[in-house]
């Protein structure tokens, strides 16, 4: 055999090594082809959700990787079966993949392995050995070019269990996508409902918060029972607080100011007081609900006007709530000077009262007939003199001028202490115009409720000397609805049956009046009759050489001795109970010395007539006519054109079947 040049055998090296690397190049392409669908996945993925991880990744070391070759000296290129770590070259264009690296790496070797077979062979010493070699290498060649059609085909022939592994891999992919695009969808459609929503939970929420917060009572029922819609004043009740001025001045304010009867009494009835509406008193301790109790009354919840209240003694004033043209407050010193009202002799408690006074005027249909005094709370730890004026003697003058006094207890404050006596003292003979009110009952239980109700009792039983215990309501007088699971019904006639009570005495006012008028002028006659007596004892054992202070002073100190009262009794139309006290009149003359007073006899004239026969005259005759005649026109049934309709057959007729009265005093 020849042997073949050295340039034969480059040649027949650089053709294997172009073919070799052809094969390389089309193995990479076909590799970098079946892992596109996986790496553009990977891409959407990372685009949707680019801040995590969508699945693990990593290679198995104990893989296998194929290699294809038709001899030891050229082995095939490998590829990696597992999903790339990084991300896609997409994301990162500059990053090599794995699979690239290897492919590169593969192609290298075999030029390598051939240029050390190449040498081998050029140091061959036999040309048999070399000859083989020759023939067995284009043998090869032949051999690689006929098994590269495979390589292209083997990428399907993958192990059954890494198509199985990888197949999952994309399924899972591909649910993976699909789940995050629905939810990608779904959160474009979220902000629409949500900003749709947004309305309606604001609006559930706002009626979360109403039904959560404190529900406002209806007050549709005050109205009613007031009858605030027809609350206008009559002509008839003007011509009677016309006439009763009339027989004031003319009969009672003569006799008044002949004895001097206001610096005994400190009583001044002024044209203002007659005139005034009905007063309503609160007393009571200290945050009881008296001023939360106006405020109910008015409707003045939440408004500018309202009554400042609270858990602490918050009200250390006395404030007169009446009506106005405008809202207004006046301070106590105009009230004082203003003549006009019936505030004008609160100057004699002095300026330290005066500026503890407060009026508050503003239009309002309850304010045009009757007026609220809201009075500091009893505070029975605190002496007298730390008030700055004289308590009880403010409070004697608002209850002599209260049509209605209402004494106000809460389930906390049941204790009697010196105050409270005091001013139970103060209202004696006064029993019919106090009503007792239990307020906050919404806050007890039924049955501490009852426990409650029987200390009030217990508490005031020493207090009030009358025989009927007095008149009291139990319920929570607040703008507040009921308090739940208490006795709403029971809480809601009682409110009624004393709004009822307070009507009652706003439809008597003027017959009050009149009453509480022929009442003073009583107390003005017996007062009349003792000085006169008291003169008269005088001048009977005043001698020629006694001493006229030693016996006077004898008569005042001793009246009993003189028989003066009990020759008062012998009158008519005086009552031992109306009499006042003896050491009453030891002041009166300690005051005013006997020689400025004249008798009885003296306030006579031929054209005038007597005093004490006027005063007699108006309150036997004068007051109890005009009180008939307010009577009459209050209870006159109106005038209608219907004709009554016919008794029916069997019925009861005459002056006999008629209706009795009803008592107004006595529940029912």
């Amino acid at each position: 055999m020849k042997r073949r040049p050295l340039a034969a055998k480059m040649k027949v090296l650089l053709s294997v090594c172009f073919l070799l690397s052809l094969v390389a190049s089309f193995s990479a392409e076909l590799l970098s082809d079946s892992t596109s669908p996986d790496d553009e996945l990977l891409v959407q993925l990372q685009l949707q959700q680019p801040e995590e991880d969508l699945f693990s990744c990593g290679c198995d070391s104990a893989e296998e990787h194929t290699s294809q070759s038709s001899s030891n000296d050229t082995p095939a290129p490998e590829r990696a079966l597992c999903q790339p770590c990084n991300p896609p070259p997409a994301l990162q264009p500059e990053e090599d993949t794995p699979e690239e690296e290897a492919v590169t790496s593969d192609a290298e070797e075999p030029e390598v392995v051939h240029e050390e077979g190449g040498e081998d062979a050029d140091d061959g010493p036999a040309s048999t050995v070399g000859e083989a070699e020759d023939e067995d290498e284009l043998e090869s060649a032949e051999e690689q070019e006929d098994a590269a059609p495979k390589t292209e085909e083997e990428p399907e022939e993958l192990p059954d269990t890494d198509a199985a592994e990888s197949e999952d891999e994309v399924d899972s992919i591909l649910e993976e996508g699909e789940l995050e695009e629905i939810d990608a969808v779904e959160s474009t459609i979220e902000p629409e409902d949500k900003a749709a929503s947004e309305p309606e939970e604001d609006e559930s929420e706002g009626g979360e918060d109403e039904a959560s917060g404190p529900a406002v009572r209806d007050r549709s029922h005050i109205d009613e029972t007031l009858r605030l819609a027809s609350a206008e004043p009559s002509a008839e009740y003007t011509a009677a607080i016309k006439k009763l001025l009339s027989i004031y001045h003319t009969a009672i304010k003569p006799v008044e100011q002949a004895f001097k009867y206001n610096e005994l009494r400190q009583h001044e009835v002024t044209d203002g007081e007659i005139t005034s509406k009905p007063m309503v008193l609160f007393l009571g301790p200290w945050s009881v609900g008296k001023s939360s109790m106006i405020n109910y009354l008015l409707g003045l919840h939440s408004t500018s006007q309202e009554l400042y209240t609270g858990a602490e003694p918050t009200t250390s004033e006395y404030t007169v709530v009446m009506h106005g043209e405008k809202t207004r407050t006046i301070e106590g010193i105009v009230m004082a000077a203003d003549s006009s009202r019936s505030f004008s002799p609160l100057e004699k408690f002095g300026q330290g009262f005066l500026e503890r006074l407060v009026g508050i005027e503003m239009p309002h249909k309850l304010l045009e007939r009757v007026t609220f005094v809201d009075t500091p709370g009893i505070i029975e730890n605190r002496k007298q003199q730390e008030r700055g004026y004289p308590y009880n003697e403010v409070c004697q003058w608002f209850i002599d001028r209260a049509d209605l006094i209402f004494l106000v207890f809460d389930p906390t404050k049941l204790d009697v202490g010196g105050e409270l006596e005091m001013l139970f003292k103060q209202m004696k003979g006064r029993e019919s115009q106090i009503r007792l009110i239990l307020n906050k009952a919404d806050s007890l239980s039924t049955q501490d409720l009852m426990r409650v109700y029987g200390a009030l009792f217990w508490s005031m039983a020493p207090l009030v000397n009358v025989t009927e215990p007095p008149r009291v309501y139990v319920s929570s007088f607040w703008p507040q609805d009921y308090a739940v699971d208490t006795s709403r019904e029971l809480f809601m006639k009682e409110e009624i049956s004393l709004l009822e009570d307070l009507n009652q005495v706003i439809e008597n006012q003027i017959e009050n009046k009149i009453a509480f008028i022929r009442q003073h002028g009583i107390r003005v006659r017996i007062h009349a009759l003792l000085v006169d007596r008291y003169l008269q004892t005088y001048y009977d054992r005043l001698g020629w050489f006694s001493d006229p202070h030693e016996v006077f002073q004898d008569i005042v100190t001793d009246p009993d001795k003189y028989y003066i009262f009990k020759s008062i009794l012998a009158k008519t139309n005086v009552s031992k109970f109306d009499l006042p006290d003896k050491e009453a009149y030891q002041d009166f003359f300690g005051v005013n010395p006997v020689s400025s007073f004249k008798q009885l006899s003296q306030h006579c004239s031929w054209s005038g007539g007597c005093l004490l026969d006027k005063l007699e005259k108006a309150i036997s005759q004068q007051l109890p006519a005009l009180l008939s005649s307010v009577s009459k026109d209050t209870s006159a049934p109106t005038k209608s054109s219907v004709a009554p309709a016919p008794p029916a057959a069997g019925a009861c007729e005459g002056p006999q079947c008629e209706e009795k009265p009803k008592n107004r005093w006595r529940r029912q």
